[in-house]
């Protein structure tokens, strides 16, 4: 058994396998090792004196009658002639067993110690920004980070005593076998978590500060994102510090080996890592302006680095490890999905700007304007008319996925809004829900406020006032914002700051997302139209995909805010609801228009079982019952129900005096194979007259482009 895999640059392979032969049996030692070392090249000068004129199997013949015996090759390499049967009488070497004890205990104590630290140095982050910009919690900090400090110092204490116990120790052949595979094993890893932070650092800090320098981003903002994602420097920092201390618990006690050419392959690495990342970094700030994403430059640098890493794993890296590459196909297969799932969640969680290059490029659609006024105690916006006719344009289902996968068709998306809207000119844009697609597998995305900023972006750049109401898909349940956070992603883009999106600042205290009331008044200030926003909200969470309805408590306010008006003007105003998901009459409407009943009455517009039909499904709603139809009937104010929901399904059906409309959907990525579909995409343009009659008519996108 070799102890050291030491090669001199003359050594002969068979003098070393005669050495290596010679000290099989022999417990290793510091002692012992050194003494193999000084053998193998004392034998080696001799045997390269011998074959002066001789061949090598003659020299090698001869070496070996002159020493033979290993006390002869002691006293070759200036030991005396006993310490031969010296190193061959220590039989106090530790065994197998207690050895993989105590090693599992200081693994133990390197990853509680390493943990804490790394916990400390996310904490000194914090602290730099409460310091700066927050100025709260600093005290806090600090103790946290003590006592993070205190608790790594016990097992890191426990780790330096045990080190130094087992300095002296001797190793039996197993126990040998086993700290050499080991310590080769994380030699390998610390060569590799030296390359990965470095690729992490400059990935994450320079692309974070490439969006400051060449976006719109504050340094305050810039701060908070960097802090806030701080944990994806501290899980390769706590790599490397692991990897630190375990590569040392092995090669304390058998030694590295090759310890300079080890040095030298961490200063290597260390130094072609900072040379190759800086550059990208001046790579990034000399050509950033004419790049429409220069953070995107650290990415694809980063998946060339890894290439040159994998490179460096096959080739140089075999001159310093006893075992090179170790193939372990279930490990292998087990990391690698690991990765594929971890970094695939981290994408798909990225807030993503592939189509800004668009939106910034569309021009304001000329429209009217006209007076709007918000109540902050009330949340209500007041839109005063300055013509006869107010009009609104009804989209659905837009469905952003906000994904470099999703790139070309919700740019698709956002050209037939655009297509709709400078077809129309309307007043008012109303989207009844799912404007995000945050789906994971479906959109490869997770994230759902990145697609709300870009459609506000590109509302804004439209000039066109306008509101919503929630989907299901709007917050699932994996994506980035819950509802709470998408409301307030919603407030800081609302009409204070973009003078286009109606959206409250404050709620009704009752179940959904948003409801809201936009109330249309004439130029003289009375009341013409309430227009109410509702929340059909998304799923009761009793099942897959068991949706939600209208509870009772919105629609006690809906009714509320009917009587209200109703008082105010002195007769009962008309009134027109949207939401997403369509209440159970849309269904059974739908199947007396199948049957040809007289109960209702078929505007425009396609359903599923016309011609056979597009889906199974005629009416997709929830399968609780909803009081708002009835309530709706009962107080006389509102006319038309105005949902989205099911894309296919664009008919208008009159049930019991109350227009029952589905919007025609523009969704390119939800359903399978809907982008290749075209007969139900478009909008519906509601003119409000004067008198607060109204009407409604589909435009096709096929018609317009």
């Amino acid at each position: 058994m070799s102890k050291k895999n030491i090669a001199e640059p003359n050594s002969n392979r068979k003098i070393k396998a005669i050495v290596d032969l010679m000290f099989d049996d022999i417990s290793y030692s510091e002692e012992v090792a050194d003494a193999q070392i000084k053998i193998e090249t004392a034998l080696n000068v001799e045997f390269n004196n011998l074959k002066d004129g001789k061949h090598e199997d003659e020299a090698l013949e001869e070496l070996l009658g002159k020493y033979g015996r290993l006390s002869q090759m002691a006293v070759l390499a200036g030991y005396p002639a006993e310490s031969a049967e010296k190193w061959r009488g220590d039989t106090d070497a530790v065994d197998i067993r207690p050895l993989r004890k105590e090693i599992h205990k200081q693994r133990i104590r390197v990853y509680l110690t390493s943990a804490f630290a790394v916990f400390a140095l996310l904490q000194v982050f914090w602290l730099i920004y409460n310091i700066v910009y927050a100025s709260a919690a600093i005290v806090g900090n600090i103790i946290v980070i003590a006592i993070d400090l205190l608790i790594a110092s016990i097992p890191f204490r426990k780790y330096i005593r045990t080190e130094k116990a087992a300095e002296k120790n001797k190793y039996d052949t197993d126990s040998y076998n086993y700290l050499r595979s080991r310590g080769d094993r994380y030699s390998k890893r610390l060569l590799n978590s030296i390359a990965l932070i470095f690729a992490v650092l400059f990935i994450f800090i320079f692309s974070e500060l490439s969006f400051y320098i060449f976006g719109n981003s504050k340094s305050s903002e810039l701060a908070e994102d960097f802090f806030k994602n701080s944990i994806l420097i501290e899980i390769p920092a706590l790599i490397l510090l692991k990897n630190i201390f375990c590569q040392r618990i092995f090669r304390k006690r058998i030694g590295h080996p090759d310890a300079t050419r080890f040095k030298k392959h961490i200063i290597g690495i260390t130094v072609l890592s900072g040379m190759y990342w800086i550059g990208t970094t001046l790579l990034t700030f000399i050509i950033g302006r004419k790049t429409a994403y220069p953070g995107n430059i650290f990415f694809y640098a980063g998946f060339i680095f890894a290439f040159l890493i994998l490179i460096y794993n096959i080739t140089l890296r075999k001159k310093v490890t006893y075992r090179n590459i170790v193939i372990n196909k279930p490990r292998i297969a087990v990391f690698t999905a690991l990765a594929i799932v971890i970094s695939g969640f981290s994408i798909m969680q990225r807030d993503t700007w592939y189509t800004q290059s668009y939106i910034n490029s569309v021009p304001v659609v000329e429209h009217n304007t006209h007076k709007i006024e918000y109540d902050d105690e009330t949340g209500i916006y007041t839109i005063t008319k300055t013509t006869d006719d107010f009009k609104i344009l009804h989209l659905t289902d837009i469905h952003i996925g906000g994904s470099l996968y999703s790139y070309n068709k919700d740019l698709k998306a956002l050209k037939a809004c655009y297509a709709e809207i400078e077809h129309t000119h309307p007043d008012l844009v109303v989207v009844t829900g799912d404007m995000c697609f945050p789906m994971g597998i479906m959109s490869l995305s997770l994230n759902n406020t990145a697609p709300v900023e870009q459609f506000a972006a590109f509302m804004r750049n439209v000039g066109i006032p306008w509101a919503f109401t929630y989907g299901n898909h709007d917050t699932e349940r994996m994506s980035t914002a819950n509802k709470s956070e998408l409301d307030e992603v919603y407030k800081s883009l609302s009409y204070k700051t973009s003078g286009t999106l109606l959206y409250p600042y404050v709620q009704p205290d009752i179940m959904g997302r948003n409801n809201q009331l936009i109330e249309i008044r004439n130029a003289d200030g009375s009341l013409n139209t309430g227009l109410f926003m509702i929340d059909s909200n998304a799923y009761t969470g009793e099942g897959i995909n068991v949706y939600d309805y209208i509870h009772d408590d919105q629609v006690d306010w809906y009714a509320d805010e009917v009587e209200r008006m109703k008082a105010e003007a002195g007769h009962t105003v008309n009134s027109l609801v949207f939401f997403h998901i369509p209440l159970q009459e849309y269904k059974t409407a739908t199947e007396l228009y199948l049957q040809d009943s007289d109960e209702v009455k078929y505007f425009y517009g396609e359903n599923p079982g016309d011609h056979g039909g597009i889906t199974n499904d005629l009416v997709c709603c929830s399968d609780y019952p909803s009081k708002m139809f009835d309530t709706a009937l009962e107080l006389g104010s509102t006319t038309g129900f105005f949902c989205g929901h099911d894309h296919y399904n664009n008919a208008s059906i009159e049930y019991k005096g109350i227009r029952l409309t589905y919007g025609m959907s523009i969704d390119y990525l939800a359903m399978p194979g809907i982008s290749r579909e075209s007969r139900q995409r478009g909008a519906e343009l509601i003119t409000i007259h004067s008198d607060s009659t109204w009407d409604s008519y589909q435009i096709p996108l096929d018609s317009i482009t």
